[in-house]
């Protein structure tokens, strides 16, 4: 009894010193924008908490670095069992086990709730409440999703120190998001994709050396000269690094958030600059200023943004 006690308390001891090694990463968070929206619409299919399914994708893909992940497109480990579909091969509690792999992002979401839904051993956890993320955690690791001892804690603890669980009470989703963000694949060479933002009620990503229009439009499924219209450029123009690049239309005004505020100009900007950053139309910037095409801006001006 007091050597069950003692290894009983070495595994809480465990468990509280990897959440207090836990520390937020930029890189998973960019996950979480990236994958929420379609783990929201695969939830309301299919009831599986969206904060499950995305700490699943953390954890299984490493924010989807992974080899497996890169190569495969599979988010959740998911092996072969069954499936006549591309497969690719990794070592992990045997040498060389086969997964499954997917065509984008997309296809592995969606066949990790078919796996969950479809397979009587995970029947049980359906009959929890899409809120109750510990007892599915816990859930998962007793019907046997995965080896690892500490499974159901380490999903648990991701969802706590993300919020997660926010998600798990949403009513509607972004379809913007949900399908451009996982429709789209890897690059052969394993480039991590562009990440999509929201803002004034637009997408945007930032460019990367060497990225052209063509390059973006080819990744996201947006036609080349529609993202440079929208960004109010040449579809041959030179990108520079960290550039943002607006993805649909942009906003006559900027966000509600600078209503009644000015923005006073810094060296280096210009008025498209300006426009770009605030994601509005840079006719719309000259005409809320009042002021002409061939206006010259200097340091220290103030103009209206919305």
């Amino acid at each position: 009894m007091k050597r069950l006690s003692i290894a009983l308390l070495a595994l809480l001891t465990a468990y509280s010193l990897h959440a207090q090694q836990m520390r937020w990463s930029e890189t998973f968070q960019t996950y979480i924008d990236q994958y929420k929206d379609l783990a929201i619409e695969e939830m309301l299919r299919y009831k599986i908490p969206a904060s499950i399914t995305l700490a699943q994708g953390l954890f299984e893909s490493g924010a989807g670095k992974s080899e497996l992940a890169v190569k495969g497109n599979n988010h959740f480990g998911i092996k072969c069992h069954g499936w006549t579909g591309r497969t690719v091969h990794f070592d992990d509690d045997a040498s060389q086990e086969c997964f499954r792999a997917y065509d984008n992002v997309l296809q592995s979401y969606e066949d990790h709730s078919k796996f969950l839904y479809g397979n009587q051993r995970y029947r049980k956890l359906f009959s929890l409440s899409s809120k109750d993320y510990k007892g599915w955690a816990r859930g998962l690791k007793e019907c046997g999703y995965a080896t690892n001892p500490t499974y159901a804690q380490r999903l648990i603890n991701l969802i706590e120190l993300y919020k997660l669980y926010q998600y798990d009470d949403a009513k509607s989703y972004d379809k913007f998001m949900a399908s451009n963000s996982g429709k789209r694949t890897s690059t052969p060479d394993g480039t991590l994709l562009h990440p999509i933002h929201i803002y004034n009620k637009n997408y945007f990503l930032q460019a990367r050396r060497g990225d052209t229009f063509k390059m973006i439009g080819k990744e996201i499924g947006i036609s080349a000269k529609k993202i440079a219209k929208y960004n109010e450029r040449n579809v041959d123009d030179k990108l520079t690094e960290n550039e943002v690049i607006w993805l649909k239309k942009k906003q006559k005004r900027a966000d509600k958030a600078y209503q009644g505020r000015l923005h006073r100009v810094k060296a280096g900007e210009s008025m498209y600059t300006i426009a770009q950053y605030y994601g509005i139309q840079l006719k719309s910037l000259y005409k809320m200023n009042h002021l002409g095409a061939d206006y010259q801006l200097r340091i220290g001006d103030q103009l209206r943004v919305r």
